[in-house]
């Protein structure tokens, strides 16, 4: 079936936290600036090299612009990746809410631990 190249859209491939996911979601988070690598770096704490091989690859496979003085940025046509991006706002936001039950929020006395077990362990041995 033939697809208007305007306005046609290949699948996005994108992973949550990847490199590229995090570029994709900061510049789509911020569409009205453009960024110089560094800057992503900084942001992102991300290595060098990740950033400036991620960034031509995005910016070559059509998700991101790119000023002449190298600035990248979101592209107002790409719905696509705005609707990416609002789900992991989205996501991020429910799992903040939460509160992790089991989850430890104080030390461990050792010594206390091992009573218990040791008392647990004579509970099943009197069965």
């Amino acid at each position: 079936m033939p697809v208007h190249l305007d306005t046609h859209e290949p699948d996005v491939e994108l992973t949550p936290g990847t490199a590229k996911s995090d570029i994709i979601a900061f510049l789509y988070n911020n569409t009205e600036l453009g960024f110089k690598p560094k800057e992503l770096e900084d942001h992102l704490e991300l290595p060098h090299g990740t950033v400036t091989t991620t960034l031509t690859r995005l910016y070559n496979d059509g998700f991101i612009g790119k000023t002449r003085d190298s600035h990248y940025h979101a592209l107002e046509h790409r719905e696509d990746l705005r609707r990416y991006v609002a789900s992991l706002d989205q996501l991020e936001r429910i799992f903040e809410d939460k509160e992790y039950v089991g989850t430890p929020t104080e030390d461990v006395d050792e010594d206390e631990l091992d009573a218990e077990i040791a008392e647990l362990e004579a509970e099943l041995e009197d069965e």
